[in-house]
């Protein structure tokens, strides 16, 4: 059993007992302090309204139900988009003129998994110092309730889907017309959550008439593990290859991250859904880009080409956005098929990054095999190590760094090492115990070495 407060959210896994898991009571503790952090930092004249919305989880109904019902004993009158995706929740934040918004979601992780993500009143994640504000709030249980006469109001929305896609229409960069006359043959890989709904919803509206939707039962019964990875995603790849349609698409459970698979079976690489999206919009529209640390080194040459300047931030969304605002990014995201537009929403969007991705396509004229022969091949070994309880992670990072003290490191989030033109980033999870080792090489083998040479690293100090 697992309960991680983090920059994240609140997340953790179903059942067990208050305090060390997600638990009923923990539910409503943390949506009651999230509550009062909005009505303590937002002007009366702003309304009372929070926008909420859930992934296809097994426990996101009965989560709802808890979060729906905390929320109009604080006062707060709740719009629920019930079933619904990450961006999109994002997106009706601002287009209800609401005072903030919670994701039911556990996003990549598996299904005994869940999670409240925190949003603000721009429908952007909330900062780390506000999520500390709220975590004090929630270790004091310093809420007050209403009274009956003052209880927040219930209103059930179907809209958010219909509002999100139209904004991806309009869109500058979405050329409908483009993809309609390229005649696409598409299967997707729902995972048994929302984007069985929303990523056929939007391929209609762009004209796609071709597509089959792989585990679309919306029931949280995951076919496979939940995270878009390439050990997870070889029914998709089999699939493409044996019927011969143009590519896969992979989302996660809440619909913010993206891979593709070309039109052979093989994996586009989803640091590589980022790279080529990032590829189109500069060519239209000059400017910086920014990914976290752990992103492949391919984002930069990408950018230096089109002649913007990249910024690499902290892992975590949060920092990403915070970067991109600070150097005026017209792109950016995160490696892990996180795409974020910030003339639609500051927020990892996998919709807009398949309106995009298929326009650049379709105006190529190229499949996805050739569009990704034209990126550099840089490889990245993705790597975890779970953690025991009581381990001491700053003892073994520090021992890690005087080993390779020779070695040019970045301490800014985690251990970035540089080997050369090679690296490797370790740091702990968000969402997770573990600790994360991503190594990146100009070929598999060195990545896998490199990130074998870490782990055994880490193993022998544990």
């Amino acid at each position: 059993m697992a309960l991680i407060k983090s920059i994240s959210g609140i997340r953790g896994t179903i059942g067990g007992k208050p305090g060390g898991s997600l638990t009923p009571l923990d539910i409503v503790r943390f949506t009651a302090a999230y509550g009062t952090w909005l009505l303590q930092n937002t002007p009366k004249a702003a309304g009372k309204k929070v926008v909420i919305g859930r992934d296809g989880r097994i426990s996101g109904r009965m989560v709802q139900k808890l979060v729906v019902s905390t929320l109009g004993a604080l006062g707060l009158d709740v719009i629920d988009l019930g079933l619904s995706t990450t961006p999109t929740v994002e997106m009706a934040v601002k287009f209800e003129k609401a005072i903030g918004g919670i994701i039911i979601t556990a996003s990549h992780n598996p299904k005994e998994w869940n999670a409240l993500k925190l949003l603000n009143g721009k429908g952007e994640f909330i900062s780390g110092a506000d999520g500390e504000k709220l975590l004090a709030i929630a270790d004091k249980d310093a809420y007050t309730f209403c009274s009956v006469d003052k209880l927040g109001t219930y209103t059930k929305h179907t809209t958010g889907l219909r509002h999100h896609i139209d904004a991806i229409l309009h869109h500058p960069l979405v050329d409908v017309y483009a993809i309609r006359k390229a005649k696409f043959r598409i299967a997707i890989d729902a995972i048994n959550s929302t984007g069985a709904t929303a990523v056929p919803a939007l391929l209609k509206e762009l004209g796609v008439r071709e597509f089959t939707v792989l585990n679309g039962a919306v029931n949280g019964q995951f076919a496979h593990n939940p995270e878009p990875l390439p050990q997870h995603l070889r029914t998709l790849c089999k699939y493409v290859k044996s019927h011969r349609v143009g590519m896969g698409i992979a989302v996660d459970p809440d619909v913010d991250r993206l891979c593709f698979v070309c039109e052979d079976g093989s994996l586009f690489g989803e640091e590589y859904t980022l790279v080529a999206i990032a590829d189109y919009v500069l060519s239209y529209k000059k400017g910086n880009t920014v990914s976290n640390m752990s992103s492949t080194r391919a984002l930069k040459d990408v950018t230096l080409k089109h002649g913007g300047q990249y910024f690499p931030s902290a892992v975590g969304e949060v920092n990403v956005v915070q970067k991109m605002k600070k150097v005026k990014a017209v792109i950016g995201g995160e490696g892990n098929g996180g795409v974020i537009v910030p003339d639609l929403h500051y927020g990892r969007d996998a919709l807009i990054g398949i309106a995009l991705f298929l326009s650049f396509l379709a105006k190529e004229k190229k499949s996805v095999k050739q569009l990704r022969s034209t990126y550099p091949n840089y490889f990245m070994s993705k790597n975890k190590i779970e953690l025991k309880k009581g381990v001491d992670v700053k003892k073994i990072f520090d021992a890690i760094k005087k080993k390779y003290k020779k070695n040019p490191i970045n301490t800014e989030d985690g251990l970035k090492i540089e080997f050369g033109n090679d690296w490797v980033h370790l740091r702990t999870s968000n969402t997770e115990p573990i600790i994360r080792i991503y190594s990146e090489s100009s070929s598999e083998e060195k990545a896998d070495e490199l990130a074998g040479l870490i782990i055994k690293n880490i193993q022998d100090l544990m």
